[in-house]
């Protein structure tokens, strides 16, 4: 008997009522809830406007688990489909038992990525740079779903940190295997501060801290696709090409492709667009008017009002006694003597005053030209 080992959960399903509450869809959406948290954060840093890697998360988490399942359901057909088959083929929907690929929710989750940003009219390299850390961390939350399936564990193992696995799982009794999941949750974890520390101390642009996101990933994930011993393409055996698994080769060639784009992209400079040239967004003010930024108006709005300024100053002139007594003694009365003639042009100007102010104040006129 081992002196240590890691237990597997007895159960990853927990009843809330009739409805299921499953260990492995609860972290996968803690996973995404902290990579859209973390991106969020350093899209702002970057200048660029709240709310955007919130909006952008809803179709590439979409896609992502399509994409996923797809690739999931294409390495492992022979699982759902043919003669050999040990689920039903409508079990290849049934994404809460276990089954995503990374390869295909990167690939496809990329391309709803890709669709709002264009859409928006930013640059697809500046989200993927921004966002490379918070997939890393999504993933090693993830990977313990994978814990409590109990599925894709590794080989046997007599170390002291061995994987116990259920008789129901394919374990066998008093055998230990290597918890995988473990490995490459660390290695993620690792990663994703990796590329803060190297996005922040070689200011790393133009996708380049993502194709440095893709080399790491598929760097660990090569060694530890080695010590698996789930069947991937096949039903009880791992499909192999000279000597190496199907994840192993994909591991290849990202690797490869991302180092090539990595030294391709050394010098490339310019501007990405990290704020919509449609959006009205200055950083640390928010605009009362949702059509103008602050200190922005129209200019028939700011000439009306400058007009009703004029006819204040005016009229308060005459209400205050700024006009010569001469002038006006000589236009409104032939006596000078005869005080009761300026009290009519001071009532008579009081209520345009009164008139203009109230424009001024609730602009009903200007409002309505504006309007159409």
């Amino acid at each position: 008997m081992p002196l240590a080992s890691i237990p597997s959960p007895s159960q990853g399903v927990w009843y809330l009522g009739i409805i299921p509450i499953r260990a492995y869809a609860l972290c996968i959406v803690l996973g995404v809830v902290v990579a859209v948290w973390l991106s969020e954060r350093r899209w702002r840093a970057r200048g660029g406007q709240p709310g955007t890697i919130i909006d952008i998360a809803v179709p590439a988490v979409i896609f992502g688990l399509i994409g996923g399942r797809l690739y999931h359901v294409i390495t492992d057909w022979q699982t759902y489909f043919g003669s050999r088959a040990i689920k039903e083929p409508i079990q290849a929907l049934y994404i809460w038992e276990g089954g995503l690929g990374i390869w295909g929710a990167i690939a496809l989750g990329g391309v709803g990525v890709w669709w709002a940003a264009r859409r928006r009219g930013l640059s697809m390299t500046a989200l993927a740079d921004t966002i490379a850390p918070g997939i890393a961390f999504a993933q090693a939350i993830g990977r313990w779903g994978n814990w409590f399936n109990q599925e894709l564990y590794g080989s046997p193992t007599t170390l002291p940190w061995g994987l116990e696995i259920d008789v129901d799982h394919g374990g066998e009794p008093g055998v230990l295997y290597h918890p995988t999941f473990l490995y490459e949750s660390l290695w993620d974890l690792g990663l994703g501060f990796a590329l803060i520390y190297l996005g922040r101390r070689l200011a790393l642009h133009h996708g380049r801290l993502f194709a440095l996101y893709v080399a790491g990933y598929t760097l660990g994930r090569f060694w530890i696709e080695g010590l698996r011993i789930d069947p991937v393409g096949g039903v009880d055996h791992a499909v192999e090409f000279l000597g190496l698994r199907l994840n192993q080769w994909t591991s290849i060639v990202l690797f490869i492709g991302a180092l090539v784009y990595f030294w391709a992209t050394r010098n490339k400079t310019g501007v990405e667009i990290v704020v919509s040239p449609s959006a009205h967004y200055e950083p640390g003010a928010e605009s009362a008017d949702p059509v103008h930024s602050t200190g922005q108006a129209d200019a028939g709005e700011s000439s009306a009002s400058a007009e009703s300024s004029e006819s204040a100053e005016s009229s308060g002139s005459s209400l205050g006694g700024d006009t010569p007594e001469g002038e006006a003694s000589e236009k409104d009365a032939p006596d000078p003597d005869a005080p009761k003639a300026e009290a009519p042009s001071a009532a008579a100007e009081e209520p345009q005053a009164d008139d203009q102010a109230e424009l001024s104040d609730g602009e009903p006129v200007t409002k309505e030209k504006n309007s159409r």
